[in-house]
């Protein structure tokens, strides 16, 4: 009797212990289906690039990006590279992975981001204690703001070594496609027909470095803004576009009050969704 009794109450702790268990995030595959990470991770492993596709300013997403980097480089060779790195600041990138210059000439010769020292700088700093190489992917942020002003005509005049810093022209492009349509929707009464050109020579530019730094038998593995990858659209659409066998993988970030369920609006944003709890901390 006291055995059964003993039993009973040990059930019942751990199913309390159980409902009460607090996750920061799930992962789930694009029919919604819960998936491990070491399901992410294998694909991760077996595919030519992976697009990590992050809210800029979210703690779990930043830490998985860094762990995934980690476990893939310790199987596979790998090339990084991220949205948060312009084209023309390579060399000032590449300066510092070779320990040429200090953390303090990189930050006032490169244009980082305000909050590179917590989010990105251990991205950098692993593959530079690795010897991997990690491209600066993103078109000057310059250059995108003449598109957004003037169309992509604006770059036309650029000089042969600018144009070196940006997918070459002319890019194909399609406003059709559904998030340069929802982004026209977003901004309402007050864009123009060039926002999105702005956001697809980004898309554009992001996809002509990873693709000009590919590997054989190596992992790509890209960090950007969720919307640059999300539903298969921007970046992944020009990549499949100059090279259709690649294999490419896309994960996308959401946010949620409760990360047991993906809300099914999220299904089919990437091949990975990451859910993280809507109420981690924030990095800015």
């Amino acid at each position: 009797m006291k055995r059964i009794i003993f039993t009973t109450l040990f059930l019942s702790i751990s199913i309390i212990g159980i409902s009460q268990e607090k996750k920061a995030y799930q992962l789930f595959d694009k029919k919604g289906k819960k998936v491990s990470y070491e399901k992410l991770l294998n694909a991760a492993e077996n595919a030519q690039v992976v697009l990590f596709g992050e809210y800029h300013n979210n703690a779990i997403a930043h830490w998985l990006e860094l762990e995934l980097a980690k476990d893939v480089a310790s199987k596979k060779k790998i090339v990084l590279g991220a949205e948060m790195f312009e084209a023309d600041n390579q060399k000032q990138l590449n300066q510092y992975l070779k320990d040429e210059i200090n953390q303090k000439k990189l930050d006032s010769t490169a244009r980082l981001w305000p909050n590179y020292k917590t989010d990105y700088k251990p991205l950098v700093d692993f593959a530079k204690e690795n010897q991997i190489p990690f491209i600066a992917t993103n078109i000057p942020r310059r250059y995108a703001s003449m598109v957004s002003k003037k169309g992509f005509e604006a770059l036309d005049n650029l000089t042969s070594e600018e144009k070196t810093w940006i997918a070459p022209l002319p890019i194909v492009y399609d406003a059709n496609l559904p998030g340069y349509v929802e982004m026209m929707k977003m901004m309402g009464e007050h864009t123009s027909p060039n926002m999105p050109k702005a956001q697809a020579i980004k898309d554009a530019t992001m996809a002509y470095f990873i693709q000009k730094n590919l590997q054989s038998n190596s992992v790509f593995i890209h960090y950007n803004g969720t919307y640059h990858s999300d539903n298969f659209e921007g970046i992944y659409w020009y990549l499949k576009k100059a090279s259709p066998s690649l294999d490419i993988i896309t994960i996308a970030t959401v946010e949620q009050k409760d990360v047991e369920k993906i809300l099914a609006e999220n299904y089919t944003k990437a091949d990975y969704i990451l859910v993280i709890d809507e109420d981690v901390t924030k990095t800015y």
